[in-house]
């Protein structure tokens, strides 16, 4: 029986999709539940994978091509695949070769050479291939299988390209056992497109900066209660709640929704002429990724226990770093918390995710000379900057929304007092 792969069905916040990569070539034997395909949207990388087990007939849509929600992407042929796998192959040929060499029979000198069409890759490689008139035996795959990835044919041009076109039978480093290396005198460069999250990233730092009346106000926060604290219970606090490590995320977000409760106007957003006040606490919390800042939203946070928060701050960053968020854990908002001390950050001014109207940015913890009962002494202190939407926050609003969050931090137990 044949089976359509489809792509997956796009929420109504994402128009279309593009097939970034796929992991499976015509005539080749999937399981259930194998990756099949990638496709990339501006929001997360969604995966498609093999209903049944069975040999993929036929690919539809080729790598790079733009699709939209359930587009036939191949043709599955359901069934045990009656093909030898790729995998043994080496092998059985491997036997051929010792029997030969027990035989002593040396190798036919008209022996054909390995067809360019028994090497596995995807569409979009074959295209460069017939685009650049190369010759798939006579490059080295490095992907799993003997997959030929399109990163080999780069390097492979690349190669060609030192060498004036010409192509040896045998490379050069080979005949010599060396290796090249040390610096030269090429000027390199690489132009590659933009992913899609990466151009959507870019397209909503501008509608922040252009469409926004965004201001940023600063404050810093004795970090030396919260670190005693944390020193204090975190032993406890991992052994009580299942291996969650305490950290100061879970800090940081109960005192913004405490903040947040204080002053809607921070926690609202702007809908054409309309102020939409969200009586919820749904707070983004910004992971950074290779592709790029990807924020998925904690739900209902005011409701969440500091260990809860970990727990999902936790979770949803493994699920950022392979790829694995959902729409749904993407979309939504109302406010957010960027850590950019994790990467030593000082000081920065945070960009407003629209449309939401506040945006706090934790820094790196310094320890600085301050003024305590007329002394001066040393203490652990961090940078705060709320940036804020002026059109509707105003200064007086994210002066005093910040001031709440400094005083709840140095002093936890106002947080679980709700004080």
């Amino acid at each position: 029986m044949t089976i359509e792969i489809k792509a997956p069905t796009f929420p109504e916040s994402v128009a279309d999709g593009v097939v970034s990569a796929w992991h499976k070539a015509a005539g080749e034997s999937v399981a259930r539940d194998e990756l099949l395909v990638e496709i990339e949207t501006d929001k997360v990388v969604m995966e498609v994978v093999a209903p049944a087990p069975g040999v993929i007939e036929a690919i539809l849509v080729g790598e790079g091509e733009t699709i939209l929600s359930e587009t036939l992407l191949a043709t599955l042929v359901e069934g045990e695949a009656t093909e030898v796998p790729k995998a043994t192959a080496p092998k059985a040929a491997a036997s051929k070769a010792t029997a030969a060499s027990d035989h002593d029979e040396p190798a036919p000198a008209n022996a054909e050479p390995v067809s360019s069409d028994s090497v596995p890759m995807g569409p979009a490689v074959r295209s460069l291939l017939d685009e650049q008139g190369l010759d798939a035996a006579a490059i080295t795959a490095s992907g799993k299988g003997g997959r030929l990835l399109k990163e080999d044919v780069l390097a492979h041009m690349a190669g060609l390209a030192k060498t004036g076109g010409q192509e040896p039978d045998t490379p050069v480093t080979q005949a010599v056992g060396l290796e090249v290396t040390g610096p030269t005198s090429e000027r390199i460069e690489k132009r590659v497109p933009m992913t899609r999250m990466r151009a959507r990233i870019a397209e909503r730092l501008l509608v922040a900066t252009q469409q926004t009346a965004m201001l940023t106000t600063f404050n810093e926060v004795n970090m030396a209660p919260l670190m005693k604290l944390r020193r204090q219970y975190k032993d406890q606090f991992e052994t009580v709640h299942n291996g969650t490590r305490l950290g100061f995320m879970g800090f940081f977000v109960r005192a913004a929704c405490e903040a947040l409760k204080r002053f809607p106007a921070v926690n609202a957003s702007i809908d054409g002429n309309d102020v939409v006040y969200h009586g919820y606490q749904d707070i983004g919390v910004a992971v950074s990724v290779d592709e790029g800042l990807v924020v998925p939203i904690l739900r209902d946070a005011d409701f969440m226990s500091i260990a809860d928060i970990e727990a999902a701050v936790h979770d949803l960053g493994v699920k950022a770093r392979d790829k694995k968020l959902t729409i749904e854990e993407m979309t939504g908002g109302t406010f957010t918390v960027s850590n950019g001390g994790v990467f030593g950050s000082l000081l920065s001014t945070p960009i407003l995710n629209p449309p939401q109207t506040g945006i706090l940015g934790l820094h790196t913890i310094q320890d600085r000379p301050i003024a305590m009962d007329g002394e001066v002494v040393i203490q652990p202190m961090m940078y705060l900057a709320v940036a804020y939407d002026h059109r509707l926050v105003d200064g007086k609003t994210a002066v005093q929304f910040l001031v709440a969050i400094k005083g709840l931090i140095e002093d936890p137990a106002r947080i679980l007092l709700q004080l």
